[in-house]
């Protein structure tokens, strides 16, 4: 069984704060004082006890207990209803695939981005997925992504220059939490895609650098397919990690009118035709890199197959979506998983005492 939490003791909130500050607890912006008291209530937002190991966060090799994930919660801002979703998270980057002490100890700039499919998407947030989704002024986001920030402080050891190594990082590090649009996803959404029903919740985790804006006015089917390319070439930028490795996955976020756009083709027609675009030639990888990577065939892909390129449907019209490259690093290539949300964690929570 994991030790308890530490108790500290300030005299007034103010200097409770400075000293989490002094003792590098926070992510740099102030945080909420857990108290013993705004702790118990925030774990009646998960029907786990305190003490279950949710897994072991890298590279300090902490052990993330529910008690101790509701504490950063508390001190993220969020909500019991926001807790649930926390934990799916803790559960889908400690996941050995995702090698979370590799993604926090290496000198790329990623972090964790987390998608929320499913019901948990109004009942544990609501969670945006619309207008400046991955931007401020989203509480459900901006809690959920940053008490997974704090986790990988505080118990991971994830401290830039000590365990979190990225030499320039980005600010997807403070918070990275976003909902897909299922409404207006014209396949099936991305947790079904990944072997859940459709009525489940689930959070996928990616170690992803910041999205990468794409333009392409869409007016026919052509457009459609010229949006399709720009996508596969914006991702396959030369300096990239993903072209210079090709494993793992990549992350392509379509608009909804974008995605109408593309209704007619199955979801595996979408992938191939990105990944058709999504190479550089390796005559000029070696140029660029020379031996510094492993070099194969006459083109580099981004990813080894095109079922490895995500899709979600997010943002607004207007004629932008995005790509997400990612660190394609590590033994499993920065491979996305996902985790569920608890069903019976996925309810109405106006009854909560505040």
């Amino acid at each position: 069984m994991s030790p308890s939490p530490e108790i500290l003791e300030a005299r007034t909130e103010l200097d409770a704060i400075e000293q989490m500050h002094r003792a590098g607890m926070t992510d740099g912006l102030p945080v909420i004082v857990p108290t013993e008291d705004r702790v118990e209530r925030m774990l009646l937002g998960v029907s786990l006890d305190p003490d279950v190991l949710l897994g072991v966060v890298g590279p300090l090799d902490g052990a993330a207990t529910v008690e101790k994930v509701a504490i950063n919660a508390v001190m993220a801002g969020c909500l019991p209803e926001h807790l649930p979703v926390v934990v799916a998270a803790i559960e889908a980057i400690t996941t050995p695939a995702f090698d979370i002490g590799a993604v926090q100890a290496t000198t790329h700039n990623c972090a964790p981005l987390f998608i929320v499919n499913g019901p948990a998407r109004g009942f544990n947030g609501p969670i945006a997925h619309g207008t400046g989704a991955l931007g401020a002024g989203h509480r459900a986001n901006a809690a959920i992504g940053r008490a997974v920030r704090l986790v990988l402080v505080n118990i991971g050891g994830g401290r830039p220059g000590v365990g979190d190594m990225a030499q320039l990082g980005h600010p997807g590090k403070f918070a990275y939490c976003i909902a897909e649009d299922e409404d207006n996803d014209p396949w099936t959404p991305l947790h079904v895609r990944r072997g859940f029903l459709p009525e489940s919740s689930a959070v996928t985790a990616l170690a992803a650098e910041a999205p990468h804006s794409i333009r392409v006015r869409v007016q026919t089917d052509r457009d459609a397919q010229q949006l399709l390319r720009a996508a596969g070439m914006s991702l396959a930028s030369i300096g990239s990690n993903n072209v210079q490795f090709g494993k793992g996955n990549v992350l392509v976020i379509l608009n909804p009118e974008y995605a109408a756009a593309l209704a007619d083709p199955d979801i595996a027609e979408v992938q191939r035709a990105i990944y058709e675009s999504a190479w550089q030639p390796t005559a000029l990888l070696e140029e660029i890199h020379g031996d510094t990577i492993d070099l194969r065939g006459d083109r580099m892909h981004v990813v080894a197959d095109p079922a490895d390129i995500l899709l979600i449907v997010a943002g607004d019209g207007g004629g932008y979506s995005a790509v997400v490259p990612t660190w394609g690093g590590g033994p499993h290539g920065s491979i996305a998983v996902t985790a569920a949300i608890r069903e019976h964690d996925v309810c109405d929570y106006s009854g909560v005492p505040s």
